[in-house]
Order: structure tokens, then C-alpha cells, then sequence
């Protein structure tokens, strides 16, 4: 059986493992944070529960029993709630992936790029340089 502390200890080593990833605790929730903002928040009082941004699988995830869109507003801008019973197992390996795509969707594009090798969909590719003419020469008609 597994048990909620032990499940929030595992999805908060899984946050804490990205760059410049840290935890306060805004309310008595642990929130774990990258440069000043919410990536997650994890809490195991009355079993576990979970808050996250979640852009891409937002429509997908709300189809599961045990999501809700996140109060105060804050479903409406991407976030979701998940929430688990004291003696029912969590799907990590789905939170895990949660955790990653909030990460994206909240940490800065640099950090996001590092993470993923220079490669993340949508990152900005770098400039090329612009040829320099040489002075003094002009082009030829």
C-alpha cells in the first residue's frame, strides 16, 4: 500500500530535480518554484494532492476521476488539481510527466532549453550572423 507521504516525497524529488528548482512554503503547502514562480505545489495531509500547469494535457488530464481544475481562477489559466485518497496509489509515472510539462510551461525559455538540450519545441533558434560587407567595396551592378 502505498503511502501519501512516501508518494509526495518521490513527485518532490522529481521537481527538485530540475534546473534551479527549489521549495518554500507560501501557506503550508510545500510549492516547489523555479526563479520566483509556482511550478507545483504537493501537499499529503488527508492523502495526496497535487497543483499544476498543465497547457498541453489540460483537456486530457480533466477527463481522469480524480482531477479538477485548480480554484481561486487559476483552472482557467491551465492549472489543475489532483487528488488521492489516503490508501489509493497514485499513477507517479503520469504526475511525473505532469511535474515536467508544468516545469516548461512556468521555468524561463533559456532554462527550458538547457533542460532540453537546445532542442525544446518552439525555442528560439539562434541567429545567424549577418554577413559584413567590407568598406570601401561596393557591389558590382
Amino acid at each position: 500500500m502505498s503511502r501519501p507521504a512516501d508518494d509526495e516525497a518521490a513527485l518532490r524529488e522529481v521537481a527538485l530535480g530540475y534546473p534551479e528548482a527549489y521549495e518554500e512554503f507560501p501557506w503550508g503547502h510545500r510549492a516547489i518554484k523555479v526563479r520566483k514562480r509556482i511550478f507545483v505545489t504537493l501537499g499529503s495531509e488527508e492523502g495526496l494532492s497535487l497543483s499544476l500547469k498543465l497547457p498541453k494535457s489540460r483537456h486530457e488530464a480533466l477527463l481522469l476521476p480524480f482531477t479538477e481544475p485548480t480554484h481561486y481562477g487559476m483552472g482557467k489559466h491551465g492549472w489543475v488539481t489532483a487528488r488521492f485518497g489516503p490508501h489509493e496509489k497514485p499513477p507517479l509515472a503520469i504526475l511525473s510527466a505532469w511535474i515536467g510539462e508544468s516545469y516548461r510551461a512556468i521555468a524561463p525559455k533559456k532554462l527550458v532549453e538547457a533542460l532540453d538540450g537546445g532542442s525544446a519545441p518552439g525555442a528560439a533558434q539562434p541567429k545567424r550572423a549577418r554577413k559584413r560587407k567590407k568598406a570601401g567595396r561596393r557591389a558590382s551592378p
